[in-house]
């Protein structure tokens, strides 16, 4: 039987929200691929090997999926929310592109709940209109283009989904964003902090944008900035389907 390679997005925390075709892909594989603690997510057993991984090799984990998958393994490469966003979809694409020898490997993208989508659960509908998702990391983009996109969606009048919004290294970066959204933003903008969302650590925090702070954000929290209609009634957050002239 011929090998192949699956990336399965996790879902962002509870066992719950990984899809149904993401389990059965998992129960029939022969190898696990992914970075350190999604491995550490998949139970151990017979048959099974895991492969755990540093954060920064992306390609390489790639390219040991393809040349696994050669040799008849089945492989799952594990991503946490959806594989497809932020993940390792793409990276298996930027490897497989130069790699002519794999470009007939089986491959199938299996897609998860983002952490985007489960925090707008949680919260309503923040996302309800249009939006997009930035990610505000800039280990693979430059800082400036951080800036340049974060604007241009603040004036497009975007919902706004950040995430890796704030890390150890890099703390002064998400203050910046917040200097950046004041000066496009009112001051009444909805802000929403969504932590470990579908975990036991879960905590969700709603706030103006006159009082979000960069220390509200960690490596753990989307953040979701309505646009100028998004509102709350009772104790939800939603953004209207219908925009005025």
């Amino acid at each position: 039987m011929g090998g192949w390679v699956a990336v399965a997005g996790l879902g962002p925390g509870a066992e719950g929200l990984v899809t149904p075709e993401v389990t059965a892909a998992l129960d029939q594989a022969t190898d696990v691929v992914g970075y350190i603690p999604y491995v550490a997510r998949i139970a151990p057993r017979a048959g099974l090997t895991l492969h755990a991984s540093d954060n920064r090799v992306e390609l390489d984990r790639a390219q040991h999926a393809l040349d696994l998958a050669a040799a008849g393994a089945r492989v799952v490469i594990v991503s946490s929310g959806d594989p497809g966003v932020f993940a390792m979809a793409s990276a298996l694409f930027e490897a497989l592109e130069v790699r002519r020898d794999r470009q007939d490997t089986d491959i199938r993208i299996l897609p998860g709940i983002t952490a985007m989508l489960a925090a707008a659960a949680r919260a309503g509908a923040p996302l309800g209109h249009d939006f997009c998702a930035i990610n505000l990391s800039d280990n693979l983009k430059p800082f400036a283009e951080v800036e340049r996109r974060l604007r241009h969606a603040a004036q497009g009048g975007f919902a706004m989904a950040f995430y890796n919004p704030r890390s150890a290294s890099r703390p002064h970066q998400f203050v910046e964003v917040l200097r950046i959204l004041r000066e496009e933003c009112e001051p009444g903008r909805l802000v929403l902090f969504a932590r470990a969302v579908s975990t036991p650590d879960e905590t969700l925090t709603c706030v103006t944008l006159a009082e979000a702070e960069a220390e509200m954000a960690d490596m753990r929290t989307v953040v979701i900035v309505g646009n100028q209609a998004t509102r709350r009634v009772g104790r939800w957050v939603y953004t209207p389907r219908s925009v005025s002239a």
